[in-house]
């Protein structure tokens, strides 16, 4: 086994274990799921680097390292502190108010569970008798919020913009002549 591979099996397992820690209920474990995430993309980043180099300084000979997947390793640890962090204020917040870090189901939860089958299929039977001509929140011209005004609309306007039409031709001009 060479190194590359022995950082791809773990990131993998980092990545695995990661995504199953998030699909828990408990915050705690959410928490440690993305912490486990970050390092593991933080692996993908030093394995996407490739052979190490000579420090990318300018005029330096030889081989040199990328220097983007450094910096996207450096940016990737921050966004993890900082989500971190708030996961750890989230967590501390529901113990705070119900000495528990689950997520419980809210009614709405339940009713969407406990909904039948037959449910489903009578809204989206009512879903499909809509019409294709409703595709917009605003039908008629009268409840539009935007009015689109002419420069006949409005009194003392003078509509300046340029037009496809051409100019008129003034008496005595010259055009294509060289002026001297």
């Amino acid at each position: 086994m060479s190194v590359s591979l022995v950082l791809i099996v773990i990131m993998a397992v980092l990545f695995a274990c990661g995504v199953y820690a998030m699909l828990e209920r408990s915050l705690t474990r959410v928490l440690i799921g993305f912490l486990l995430l970050g390092n593991a993309a933080n692996l993908l980043l030093l394995v996407v680097m490739g052979e190490p180099g000579l420090a990318p300084f300018y005029g330096a000979e030889g081989e040199v390292s990328d220097p983007l997947p450094q910096a996207l390793t450096l940016t990737a640890i921050v966004i993890t502190f900082a989500v971190s962090a708030f996961l750890l204020a989230l967590i501390y917040r529901s113990w705070q108010l119900g000495q528990a870090d689950t997520v419980t189901d809210d009614e709405t939860d339940i009713a969407v569970r406990e909904r039948s089958l037959g449910a489903e299929e009578t809204m989206d039977d009512e879903a499909e008798l809509g019409g294709d001509d409703a595709t917009t929140d605003f039908i008629g011209v009268d409840t539009s919020p935007i009015t689109v005004l002419g420069s006949r609309d409005v009194p003392g306007l003078v509509d300046d913009a340029p037009t496809d039409r051409p100019a008129p031709r003034r008496p005595g001009s010259d055009r294509g002549g060289d002026r001297s």
